[in-house]
């Protein structure tokens, strides 16, 4: 379980390192306010459900989870708006130059919404699609080119960096909660959110669905408001 790894877009995933508790930890943590513990597996997912119903998500911050994820930097940066109950440690570029070489080329291009400035749309154009994954391909060749003369210059990293494009994959660590991973569910896993961040969004909500799946079955149905899972 711990080694549950999700391939994510072209070069990305989700990999469970580390895990501590199930449903049953949430199930002790609200049980100890009467002084007992567990008790059958109907009451315990009773318990589970009425917890989320009501809105009592503590219980949940007692199981935690620990991710190594490699995703584009302009994914990685919202995720990290998501700043309570979620610990990152990400690569650094100031230190290393492994795998800079790696950048996220979509497989499809999706065009503007006019009237929703968040949103966007598939195209089927397909002399469009090829023509921009085109454009996308020969700048990140260009910029990686560039970055890597500026070492050879001897430019220091923390500077040479600086013509990386935001779709250059980067890696982290983050140490998390099943309450966080839930409010990021909602956000995230949700139609309104960039589509690249949807798919890092499915892919926990899998890894959450298997670890817990009382609680998973019973946040989608009482919780949840996003509307992509099920």
């Amino acid at each position: 379980m711990k080694n549950m790894k999700i391939n994510v877009l072209d070069k990305g995933f989700v990999h469970l390192v580390d895990c501590m508790g199930d449903d049953r930890s949430a199930v002790r943590a609200a049980r100890v306010s009467y002084g007992k513990e567990l008790s059958t597996e109907e009451k315990d997912k009773k318990l589970i459900n009425y917890l989320l119903k009501h809105g009592h998500f503590s219980p949940f911050e007692h199981i935690s989870f620990t991710f190594h994820v490699k995703a584009p930097i302009f994914v990685v940066r919202q995720w990290f708006r998501h700043r309570i109950g979620m610990s990152p440690n990400e690569i650094s570029r100031r230190y290393t130059s492994k795998q800079a070489d790696e950048f996220y080329l979509p497989d499809h291009i999706r065009i503007q919404d006019t009237k929703n400035k968040q949103g966007s749309f598939k195209t089927d154009d397909k002399e469009l699609t090829q023509k921009a994954i085109n454009k996308i391909e020969k700048i990140y060749d260009e910029t990686y080119s560039v970055y890597k003369e500026l070492l050879d210059m001897g430019v220091a990293r923390e500077m040479a960096r600086t013509v990386l494009p935001v779709g250059q994959y980067t890696e982290f660590y983050l140490t998390t909660n099943a309450r966080a991973i839930m409010h990021f569910l909602d956000l995230r896993a949700d139609s309104h959110a960039q589509w690249e961040i949807q798919e890092y969004a499915k892919a926990i909500a899998e890894v959450f669905k298997e670890k817990c799946p009382w609680t998973y079955e019973s946040f989608i149905k009482n919780d949840y408001k996003g509307n992509i899972l099920d």
